[in-house]
């Protein structure tokens, strides 16, 4: 167990890099050794089959010279044979017997050798015991043995194979530095990659990296660039609705904590106290503010609500959810009529999130509007598979230096910071919109007020 674990940990150490090198080294050799093994085999059997015909060319030409002549011994010898070099010669009977030719250099004679003598067959062998090639052909009754050694044809295989191998071990070594070189190039920006994700794990800094190329890897570095894009732009909302929260929230609660210590100390002894009418508009101040600050932590946490990922999805009816709404608005109008004309309109999204959209819509144009003004509601389909829902007023209407910025967090024009409010209601709309794939929109109504339109996707249809 040990041991197995000991060999499981080194085979995690193996990094990449090491192993990208072992793979170009060992397809680089497998290759070398089979194109190796293919040049070895097929040289090696083309020099025997030279040296197979050679010989037989020989002792056919041997056999074709009719040339004799005679020794100081008195035998006849085949004038062919003396042009013949490194290459052991015997006459052989057919009962075996040698009639030309030494003890000493004789060439090996067997049973093939003697059927050729016979007559039977002609000969072409290798005897392992000699080490040589071996033709008999028939001669004058007789058969014709020649051999030739294989020596000097094994010694150039001897040398083909190390030729090879010396060949084979530096292409090797040269795909080994090549794949350490490719692989150190190419894990280069990984590399950057990783020392990226490590400072950001370490220090927080998002700042991106840099991008060479339009390789995958590069590729991978934008998307990583991107990953760190919106972590930042999600870090600084985050931060901005913090500053921006504790903003608003401190003068509420400044002012609170003035009217509650007012209170406190004309109920101490020796002390001047407060009229009747002094303490009936403080109370009415702090029932104010506290309403305040209670729609503005609303507002807040429905923000922050409204910012995370999506929890389900499911069928919503657009008239249905702006009806529930304009009930909602209807008992807090006061004076204020609605003229409401709505479209059949389906999509796939979060009716709790979209009904409290629409009734900021709606609590907006009542607020801006006149007394006994008229707030217009439309619904209805337009082209490419998007409705716009619009809702007017007759209100003072929007500047256009603030058109820009109503949908923008804490945001207040001129007009409405003496009213009631926390500047985030068009936000929720904005941020609730957008995660339905829709935008938002802000202009001029043709009563002169506000007109603000959601744009948002679906389908006239019901959804299944």
């Amino acid at each position: 167990m040990l041991l197995s674990g000991a060999a499981t940990s080194a085979k995690k150490r193996v990094s990449l890099r090491s192993r990208v090198t072992l793979l170009a080294a060992s397809c680089v050799a497998g290759a070398v050794a089979l194109v190796s093994l293919g040049a070895y085999w097929t040289v090696r059997e083309n020099l025997y089959a030279q040296l197979d015909e050679s010989l037989w060319q020989k002792a056919q030409a041997t056999v074709d010279n009719k040339w004799i002549i005679k020794t100081p011994s008195g035998d006849q010898l085949p004038v062919g044979l003396l042009g013949l070099s490194g290459v052991e010669v015997a006459v052989v009977d057919d009962t075996g017997h040698v009639s030309i030719g030494t003890t000493e250099s004789l060439p090996p004679v067997g049973p093939k050798e003697i059927a050729v003598a016979k007559g039977e067959a002609p000969s072409i062998r290798t005897d392992a015991k000699s080490d040589s090639r071996v033709v008999a052909v028939p001669y004058q009754g007789d058969a014709l043995v020649l051999a030739q050694s294989w020596g000097p044809t094994k010694r150039q295989l001897a040398d083909l194979s190390l030729v090879l191998l010396l060949i084979g071990g530096a292409g090797v070594v040269v795909a080994a530095a090549a794949g350490t070189a490719v692989a150190r190039t190419g894990l280069r920006p990984v590399q950057r990659l990783t020392r990226a994700t490590e400072r950001v794990a370490r220090t927080g800094d998002l700042r991106p990296i840099q991008v060479d190329g339009d390789d995958e890897l590069a590729r991978l570095s934008h998307s990583f660039n991107l990953m760190l894009s919106a972590v930042s732009d999600a870090q600084n909302r985050q931060r901005q609705l913090v500053a921006d929260a504790g903003h608003e929230l401190r003068t509420p609660l400044t002012s609170l904590r003035t009217n509650l210590e007012l209170l406190l100390s004309a109920e101490k002894p020796d002390t001047p106290q407060l009229s009747e009418h002094d303490r009936v508009e403080i109370h009415a101040d702090l029932r104010a503010q506290l309403d305040e600050l209670t729609q503005l932590i609303g507002d807040l946490v429905e923000l922050a609500r409204e910012d995370a990922p999506p929890i389900a999805h499911e069928r919503v009816d657009m008239v249905e959810v702006v009806e529930q709404a304009l009930a909602r608005a209807r008992r807090r109008a006061g004076d204020v009529h609605f003229e409401v004309d709505l479209q059949p309109w389906f999509l796939v999204g979060e009716p709790h999130t979209l009904e409290r959209a629409v009734l900021n819509l709606l609590d907006n144009a009542v607020k801006f509007s006149p007394p006994d003004g008229t707030v217009r509601v439309d619904l209805r389909p337009a082209a490419h598979g998007y409705a716009f829902l619009q809702v007017a007023d007759a209100g003072p209407g929007i500047k256009d230096a603030d058109l820009p910025h109503v949908f923008d967090r804490f945001y207040r024009s001129d007009e409405a910071r003496t009213l009631p409010g926390s500047g985030l209601g068009l936000a929720i709309v904005k941020s609730a919109v957008e995660r339905h794939g829709g935008a938002v929109f802000a202009g001029r109504s043709a009563d002169g007020g506000a007109l603000i339109a959601m744009r948002l996707p679906g389908s006239s249809e019901p959804i299944l």
